[in-house]
């Protein structure tokens, strides 16, 4: 362990920031006499409370970044700061039908397209983060956690979490209460099932654990409406309500749980001609679990009903289907029923090798005719995965995987794709 005072920890810090680390220096660590110095410490050198704080608050998403690799920690033991991240890289190529976007999702499978074949590499999705652990007298055990990759328009820096976590409170943006990411079946393909609910907001939220085995959780979030109106008549613009959502989960292992949820929100528009205001109600269920069989197998499974929840569906988020014109009624908007499920299994056949396959669909139905306005718009797709993971070492990871998308119109026409991925990722 080196000791510096503090002039030469700034002067340490300065070249940090123009030059990288040597390779090869795990186990970097420098302190200072004074009470509230930094230790820079690698996580296999901070101790086993530092690792569990780190671990136990990790996001349970396939495409989160874990623990990361180094800390910065106060010599009192009362604040920690990890940084970490990954870098990841993906080749596709599509046959036999494409996907127009970087990510495979079967709504935006063109409906009339000469093109058949695709070739694609994505970097975008390379993430970074801080994460902040500590205690306050005030805020007991807390956490701040921000995070980001380069999904913004032309690869800019596009937020994807910034959050406070105290006492069962959670303030701040990240994963919505109607939904359930550690569920999400691990795929290359970053948005993953199109039946699959996904989505991130601006919350309020709180959960509570005092239950053995059970956790309870309701939010307050910020709503985000889209609709459809062919006649341009009505204005989908502020919301006056937030989104309301609660579920609760029962867990009975470290990897095995049920989740059952809900989420009720007034979604507002106006009549352009008469500038009145009018609102629909939409509302969603679902549940959802993953369970291991054994010691090799997992699976895994959700199913959400509901109606004007299209923004929270992966598929039907690109649908701007919340609100959509209701042809019996002139200036009007209505709310669709609509489902979203998937299913899949994971099986390890080694601790750093397995494999995974996913079935998944999501459903729009027709209310008061709206098929007749509709006939070349999305009634439903299908989305189909298979893919191999293996774990080079602990911070690097190759994959490789099969996508098959079919995308169903009103009119019945069926249009499809077929794709290949193959990434390497490595997390620091």
């Amino acid at each position: 362990m080196k000791r510096i005072n503090q002039k030469l920890l700034a002067a340490c810090c300065m070249t940090a920031c123009i030059s990288p680390l040597a390779i090869g220096q795990n186990n970097l660590s420098i302190s200072n006499e004074a009470p509230n110095s930094i230790v820079m410490v690698s996580i296999d050198e901070a101790g086993d409370e530092l690792i569990s704080v780190m671990n136990a608050t990790a996001l349970p998403h396939v495409h989160d970044p874990q623990t990361p690799r180094f800390v910065l920690t106060d010599r009192e033991g009362n604040f920690a700061l990890g940084i970490g991240g990954y870098v990841r890289t993906v080749a596709s190529y599509d046959m036999g039908g494409i996907v127009d976007n970087v990510d495979f999702i079967p709504a935006l499978i063109p409906n009339h397209s000469s093109v058949n074949n695709q070739f694609q590499m994505d970097a975008s999705t390379a993430n970074i983060f801080l994460k902040l652990v500590g205690n306050s007298p005030i805020l007991g055990d807390f956490i701040v956690h921000t995070e980001g990759n380069f999904r913004g328009s032309s690869n800019t820096f596009k937020l994807r979490n910034a959050y406070i976590a105290f006492s069962g409170v959670t303030i701040g943006y990240t994963y919505g209460g109607f939904m359930d990411a550690a569920a999400m079946p691990a795929t290359i393909d970053f948005q993953g099932p199109n039946g699959g609910t996904f989505y991130r907001t601006t919350q309020l939220a709180y959960t509570y654990s005092g239950l053995r085995n059970f956790r309870f959780n309701a939010s307050i979030e910020m709503p985000e409406v889209s609709g459809t109106d062919p006649n341009s008549s009505v204005e989908i613009t502020k919301q006056r309500m937030p989104d309301f959502t609660a579920y609760a989960q029962y867990n009975w292992n470290d990897e095995s749980h049920l989740r059952i949820g809900g989420i009720i929100r007034s979604m507002s528009y106006t009549d352009r001609a008469s500038n009145d205001s009018h609102d629909r109600t939409g509302f969603g269920v679902q549940a959802s679990s993953t369970f291991t069989l054994g010691n090799s197998m997992k699976m895994f499974g959700q199913f959400t009903y509901g109606k004007g929840i299209g923004q929270y569906i992966n598929d039907l988020g690109e649908l701007d289907v919340d609100l959509v014109s209701n042809p019996e009624e002139k200036d009007r908007m209505q709310t669709l029923p609509m489902i979203g499920w998937f299913a899949g299994m994971q099986y390890n056949l080694t601790p750093s090798l397995f494999v995974s396959g996913t079935y998944s669909m999501a459903r729009l139905y027709s209310e008061n005719n709206y098929e007749a306005i509709a006939q070349d718009n999305y009634r439903y797709g299908q989305y189909v995965a298979g893919n191999i993971f293996w774990s080079a070492s602990e911070n690097l990871q190759f994959g490789a995987e099969y996508l098959r998308g079919w995308r169903t119109d009103f009119n019945a026409s069926t249009h499809t794709a077929n794709r290949i991925n193959l990434m390497a990722k490595f997390s620091f």
